[in-house]
């Protein structure tokens, strides 16, 4: 049997997502995405004119991570164990993440002349999906149950 071009690639495995999942991600997601920049809008509002904005992302991002790292591990993906390995990955992938935040959110506000609230919006917004694939495939990722822990049928 020979495999098409797209039977091992980007198409089969987003086809394969389970969808319960995926749909549990989006919803936790929007609460995250909601209360990660209500937490950013809320800190830029009361300490934007004393600090940069960047401090205030930083600030935000750790409050952010921490609540996002619950629901999704208790909501989306339920898995048990590993709590503090599950978590060093789940920061990981928002460092990443954290990362382009800072690289991408000067281009809006310097470059682009953005407000920032707005600029930070659009980055949030850029980034939702990608992490649920970081999350799936790295963070929370259980190794498949292998045959040996699987029981035996009697072959009458």
């Amino acid at each position: 049997m020979t495999l098409q071009p797209s039977e091992g690639g980007l198409t089969v495995r987003v086809r394969a997502l389970p969808v319960k999942e995926l749909v549990h991600f989006g919803l936790v997601g929007v609460v995250n995405t909601a209360f990660s920049f209500a937490v950013f809008a809320g800190l830029q509002a009361t300490l934007g004119h004393v600090v940069h904005y960047l401090v205030v992302l930083v600030i935000s991002h750790v409050i952010g991570v921490l609540e996002a790292y619950v629901l999704q591990r208790w909501l989306v993906f339920r898995v048990r164990g590993h709590w503090w390995r599950d978590l060093a990955r789940f920061w990981s992938v928002y460092l990443v993440s954290l990362g382009v935040n800072l690289a991408l959110l000067p281009v809006l506000v310097e470059l682009l002349h953005m407000q920032v609230l707005p600029a930070q919006a659009i980055v949030m917004a850029l980034q939702a999906f990608g992490t649920y694939v970081a999350h799936k495939m790295f963070t929370f990722k259980r190794p498949a149950p292998s045959l040996d822990a699987l029981p035996l049928r009697d072959q009458a």
